[in-house]
């Protein structure tokens, strides 16, 4: 593993996992929501953003952290491994909540309540974008390492696993 990606539901845990991976593995982790959001809740134009994301795809090694729809297929053409949260929305929405009134490190704003618009999202997220990530995924698995979680304990054991050496990851 050289290039990942971790997409999935707002609130679903890829960024803690991202970052749990990129302690694990050595490899430069990447946050497109730091990417594209300034301090002042503003962000950057589509433009910018895409020039950035060419600049990191250009790179021999990367985990990029992040959905942004628009972009997952240059992501997934390019990476040799996709981690995708595919949990339950009440757990997303349960996620979103809880990191409510924390500094992150991928957004440069603490949050104090959860957004109207940002929990549809979420709720949406199964019928609305889920379906197409999975046509992404098959359309590029061949020659790409393919892993789903169904619960935060399923990439905890992961990353367990892979810190053990007890899985078949070359860095």
């Amino acid at each position: 593993m050289k290039k990942a990606i971790v997409i999935g539901c707002p609130g679903s845990g890829k960024t803690t996992f991202a970052e749990k991976l990129s302690k694990c593995t050595g490899l430069p982790l990447y946050y497109l929501d730091a990417i594209w959001h300034k301090p002042d809740r503003t962000h950057i134009s589509r433009v910018e953003y895409d020039q950035r994301l060419s600049e990191i795809l250009q790179t021999q090694e990367w985990i990029i952290d992040g959905n942004y729809s628009r972009t997952i297929e240059v992501r997934m053409q390019n990476c040799d491994t996709v981690y995708l949260f595919d949990l339950p929305t009440e757990t997303c929405i349960q996620g979103a909540t809880t990191r409510l009134g924390k500094a992150r490190y991928d957004v440069p704003w603490i949050d104090t309540e959860l957004d109207v618009k940002f929990k549809r999202e979420i709720e949406a997220f199964p019928t609305k974008v889920l379906p197409g990530i999975y046509a992404l995924i098959d359309k590029y698995k061949a020659g790409r390492q393919v892993i789903v979680f169904k619960s935060r304990e399923q990439a905890d054991e992961y990353l367990n696993r892979m810190m053990q050496g007890n899985l078949n990851v070359s860095l």
